[in-house]
């Protein structure tokens, strides 16, 4: 029986029970090799009375967490058997914050504004998850598993009924699921990335009314809400179409309901908008894009860029690649991760430093260069007086 200060594998010492249930429980503690820093244990007693099934579930959310990386999905730390092999333990980043289900308990009600948001935040992150190969599906988003984190960051806990897409068409899935959040092929075994648009939905609708899913009145199996909100018109349709029974009257996709929700923010310059926000981390100087301009926008698609090879131009276009580069190349390439982006540019910074400075004179001096030589043979003749 685990107990408050039990230390487990000589490295985790357990502070404060959060959980239990299914066999499994979720402990706060403290990595005691990192400082004391805090984490989430996650065990699961294999005694006999465990099914097979949360079995598969628990270990399939580990080998799923250690392929993620997303600033807004808890960490894999660690996984370990105990003992004799009578519990396998799961260690995750500890994010402080709030679940959203703590903030409805406490009689909190969410604006339009901060439900669209939240919205804007989820969206994101499914969009990375969805377009993983194979394809990673959550299948429990609800207001438990969503944590309002510190300066207003969303963040999605609890892989516990994480489903990849490798299975075959057909093949039989462990049915899971929160009623009322879960959509009803859901509980059919049959999953899709818009069954997790439709648990979206759903958690949007309960922070909107305060009421949960499960006791809004339904009409042909669709949540009735429209009359419980003070929401805009567009924001309502937009709900409606994510919380569709029929799966392929949904948004077909993250990208395609975040498109939706940003046409709807900002009607007018709709098709301007990024499909993807750009995340405040990327934001920033850019030492690849400004000193090795040229090249630097061919490997990152941003086709403005290319001015930079024009002469005089170019000096300008280098500039403006440093200030704005990595917001454009996160929009013009597909990127599996945050890092992966981040990686990529120290790389072109480091290029930058050691190439950039002396390819950058060569061309500008050879411009300045040309400039002269068309003064030397053409002297003023654009000062010459009219006749």
């Amino acid at each position: 029986m685990l107990v408050v200060e039990q230390v487990l594998q000589g490295r985790y010492q357990l502070k404060q029970r959060l959980g239990q249930n299914a066999g499994c429980q979720t402990w706060l503690a403290a990595d005691l090799d990192q400082h004391h820093q805090l984490v989430i244990v996650k065990l699961l007693a294999l005694a006999n009375q465990v099914l097979w099934d949360n079995f598969k579930l628990f270990e399939r959310e580990v080998q799923i967490l250690k392929q993620l990386n997303h600033p807004q999905i808890p960490k894999h730390r660690d996984d370990f058997w105990i003992d004799d092999g009578s519990q396998l333990g799961l260690v995750q980043e500890y994010i402080p914050g709030h679940s959203l289900k703590e903030l409805l308990d406490r009689g909190h009600r969410f604006t339009e504004q901060q439900v669209r948001q939240i919205a804007l935040q989820v969206l994101n992150i499914l969009i990375y998850l969805h377009e993983l190969n194979p394809s990673v599906l959550h299948r429990d988003i609800k207001p438990s598993n969503l944590i309002l984190g510190e300066g207003e960051q969303v963040y999605l806990v609890d892989f516990g009924a994480v489903q990849d897409r490798t299975a075959t068409l057909g093949a039989t899935l462990t049915i899971v699921g929160t009623y009322g959040y879960s959509p009803i092929e859901q509980f059919g075994g049959r999953v899709a990335p818009a069954s997790d648009l439709y648990a979206l939905g759903a958690t949007l609708i309960h922070l909107l009314t305060g009421i949960a899913p499960a006791d809004l009145p339904q009409r042909n199996l669709q949540i009735q809400f429209s009359d419980l909100v003070c929401s805009s018109p567009s924001m309502v349709r937009w709900l409606q179409q994510l919380t569709e029974p029929a799966l392929e009257r949904r948004f077909s996709s993250a990208r395609l309901a975040l498109e939706a929700l940003l046409s709807d923010i900002c009607p007018s310059s709709s098709s301007h908008l990024p499909s993807i926000l750009v995340p405040e981390e990327i934001k920033g100087w850019n030492w690849g894009a400004f000193l090795l301009a040229p090249l630097w926008s061919l490997t990152n698609h941003v086709w403005l860029g290319l001015l930079a090879w024009v002469p005089i131009v170019g000096f300008w276009m280098a500039i403006a690649l440093g200030i704005k580069g990595n917001e454009w190349a996160w929009k013009s390439r597909k990127w599996q991760s945050i890092d992966q982006f981040l990686a990529h540019q120290k790389r072109w910074a480091s290029a930058g430093i050691v190439l950039g400075i002396a390819v950058n004179l060569v061309v500008w001096q050879l411009g300045v260069l040309l400039l002269l030589i068309h003064l030397r043979h053409f002297p003023l003749s654009w000062m010459s007086p009219l006749a």
